[in-house]
C-alpha cells in the first residue's frame, strides 16, 4: 500500500518591524526548516506547490513576510486561506515587542522604519495596520525581554507542540503590572488582592522563589482559597482548549512589581500542573527588576 504523502508544513513569521523576525527565521533554519525571508505574498501558493512536489526536503518551511512587501496587508489573509484549502498546514507566528524596545533597536541599527515616517510614528501606524493579522495569529511571541537563546527555546517549544505525539505545551509567566501585560498571554490572572510581601522589610529584597516569601504568601486565607479554585479551573479548562485545536497556552499571573506574589503563584500553578502530567515551562519576566 502506497504511503500517503505528508502535508507541507508552513510557519509564516510576521509581526512588527524590529521585533525579531530575522532572528526567528534563523532559529527555524537551525531546526532544519527551509527558510525564505521577505517573500512576496503572491508567491506563497506557488511556493506551496513547489514544496509539495519536491518531497520530504521541503515539507518543513518557514517564511518571513512583513509590511515591507507591497501587497502584504491587501492579500495576506486571503492567501493564507487559499493555502489551507490547498491542504497546506499553515500557521502564523506574530512577533511583538513594546514601543521602548522597538525604538531602542531602531536606534542601535540606525535603520529607518519601513513605513517611511519617523520611527515612533511608524511603530504606531504599523501596530494599527497589523492588528487584524495579530488577532488571527496562531502564536504571539513577545520579544521585549527575550534573549536570543530564550527566543530559540520558544521556537523549539512551538515546534514540539506540533508533534502529534506530544501534549499541550503550557507556559506560566509571572509579571508586574507596572511594566505592562505580557502581549503573548492567552489567560491573565491578577493576584494583587493578596497581602503584599513588599511591605515587610525582611521580605522586600527577596523574591517569590525564596522560602520566607513563599510561606508568607501561601499562609494567607486569600491565597489558600484562590489557589484551590484557580488551579482546578485551569486544569478543567485545558482539555477544552485541546479540543479546539490549541496546542500551546500561555498563562500569565501578575502582581504589582512581578517579584513576590505572582512568582509564588506561578511556581505553585506550574507544580500543580506538572503533577498532573502537563508539560509546563515557567518564566518570571520581571523578577530581576
Amino acid at each position: 500500500m502506497k504511503k500517503e504523502k505528508e502535508p507541507v508544513l508552513f510557519w509564516i513569521v510576521t509581526g512588527l518591524s524590529g521585533a525579531g523576525k530575522s532572528q526567528t527565521i534563523n532559529c527555524f533554519e537551525d531546526f532544519g526548516f527551509f527558510c525564505v525571508d521577505n517573500i512576496p505574498v503572491e508567491l506563497l501558493p506557488k511556493m506551496a506547490e513547489l514544496c509539495s512536489r519536491s518531497g520530504r526536503p521541503l515539507q518543513r518551511v518557514a517564511l518571513g513576510i512583513d509590511i515591507r512587501e507591497g501587497g502584504f496587508l491587501r492579500d495576506f489573509l486571503s492567501t493564507v486561506e487559499q493555502l489551507k484549502k490547498q491542504g497546506v498546514d499553515c500557521k502564523i507566528v506574530f512577533l511583538d515587542a513594546d514601543d521602548r524596545s522597538l525604538l531602542r533597536r531602531f536606534s542601535e541599527t540606525r535603520r529607518r522604519h519601513p513605513l517611511g515616517t519617523s520611527v515612533q510614528a511608524g511603530i504606531h501606524e504599523e501596530r494599527k495596520q497589523l492588528l487584524k493579522i495579530k488577532e488571527l495569529a496562531d502564536k504571539i511571541i513577545d520579544t521585549t525581554n527575550l534573549t536570543l537563546s530564550e527566543l530559540k527555546q520558544r521556537i523549539l517549544e512551538l515546534l514540539d507542540s506540533r508533534n502529534e505525539h506530544s501534549d499541550m505545551q503550557l507556559s506560566v509567566v509571572s509579571f508586574g503590572y507596572k511594566y505592562g501585560l505580557p502581549v503573548d498571554s492567552d489567560l491573565v490572572w491578577d493576584v494583587r488582592f493578596m497581602p503584599n510581601p513588599n511591605y515587610k522589610p525582611r521580605l522586600r529584597t527577596k523574591t517569590g522563589r525564596d522560602a520566607p516569601v513563599r510561606r508568607f504568601v501561601l499562609a494567607t486565607p486569600e491565597a489558600k482559597r484562590f489557589g484551590k479554585k484557580f488551579f482546578e479551573l485551569v486544569t478543567e479548562s485545558l482539555p477544552h482548549y485541546v479540543q479546539e485545536g490549541k496546542s500551546y497556552l500561555t498563562i500569565a499571573i501578575g502582581c504589582t512589581g512581578g517579584r513576590h506574589r505572582s512568582v509564588v503563584m506561578a511556581e505553585e500553578l506550574a507544580s500543580y500542573l506538572k503533577k498532573r502530567k502537563f508539560k509546563v515551562r515557567v518564566h518570571h519576566r520581571d523578577i530581576d527588576r
